[in-house]
């Protein structure tokens, strides 16, 4: 129950996970400041950030002290980490765009964040056997409740198939994501949070730069100085910091724990909608809130009852 490969036990890589999930949610409110003042696009955006998390986890992997020696990651292995999270995120985010381009965003983020639990449930359950339960079933139904009230509670939304599939795609992506991650870190193997996090963004830059480039990677704004500082912000704490906890915490934890605290990226734009963008708060976004609350509240106690058991039970006595 603990990630040997980067020393973590279980109750550390839970509050990783939830600084990941609550980091993440401050992405859209630098996006949306990004897009009022400039002409920059999604995918240029998107292709930014991939690139600045590279560069700024490249530069702690440089300055970082040497660690104490690790067995060396069978090439494979490694090979398919680094391919399969880079692509996973090219999947997960260019999907995400386009269907939020297609269908709105309120029905993009439902879809792909209400998928993205389901098809990690069942793809943890085939592959690795894991059980989701009775709590985790509730846990799910509770999330995707929330996340409903939450998205959808305040007005009327257009439903466009072609956006729905894009918003699968991008829930595809994801799950592949975290089910990868916690596959590859079940048996302790070798793996730093970090590299994995910057291979990943690496292989996002290279498959997100040709439609980076044709959207157009130079935005034409009157305050570059408000731009560069948010692309700055954009690629250091929901990109670097965020991707770096989410790949050490994911792979000591469940899966479907993982899928059900990420939806606290939801949580977090919507406390920041509130209070720094002075939307009103709506019977839907309380509501929506405490159920997606709720909802992380159950997998996470559980996962640590679980760990601490688990410790209890290997103690020699």
């Amino acid at each position: 129950m603990s990630n040997t490969a980067v020393g973590l036990p279980v109750g550390r890589s839970l509050v990783f996970l939830i600084v990941a999930g609550v980091a993440w949610g401050t992405a859209g409110a630098a996006a949306s400041l990004v897009f009022e003042i400039s002409d920059m696009g999604p995918i240029a955006l998107s292709f930014w950030r991939c690139a600045g998390g590279l560069v700024l986890l490249l530069a702690v992997l440089a300055l970082r002290r040497r660690r104490e020696a690790t067995p060396p990651e069978p090439r494979g292995r490694r090979l398919l980490r680094i391919l399969g999270n880079g692509l996973a995120l090219v999947v997960f985010q260019s999907a995400y765009f386009a269907a939020v381009e297609a269908t709105g965003l309120a029905v993009g983020t439902v879809v792909t964040l209400g998928a993205g639990p389901v098809f990690i449930a069942v793809g943890a359950r085939l592959a690795m056997g894991e059980r989701l339960g009775r709590g985790g079933v509730a846990a799910v139904a509770g999330g995707l409740a929330g996340l409903g009230v939450l998205v959808l509670g305040g007005d009327g939304a257009t439903v466009r198939p072609a956006g729905v599939a894009l918003a699968l795609l991008s829930a595809v992506g994801y799950a592949t994501m975290t089910l990868l991650t916690r596959w590859l870190g079940r048996d302790g193997g070798a793996c730093d949070p970090l590299a994995t996090s910057a291979w990943a963004f690496g292989v996002g830059a290279l498959g997100l730069l040709p439609m980076a480039a044709a959207e157009g990677l130079v935005p034409q704004t009157a305050q570059a100085a408000q731009v560069l500082a948010l692309l700055v912000y954009v690629a250091a704490v929901p990109t670097a910091l965020a991707y770096a906890l989410y790949f050490a915490g994911a792979a000591a934890v469940r899966a479907a724990t993982v899928s059900v605290i990420m939806l606290l990226e939801p949580v977090s734009a919507a406390v920041i909608a509130v209070a720094l963008f002075h939307e009103r708060l709506t019977p839907a976004t309380v509501v929506g809130t405490l159920l997606l609350l709720a909802a992380v509240a159950g997998p996470a106690l559980a996962e640590a009852r679980g760990a601490a058991r688990v410790r209890r039970a290997s103690v020699p006595v």
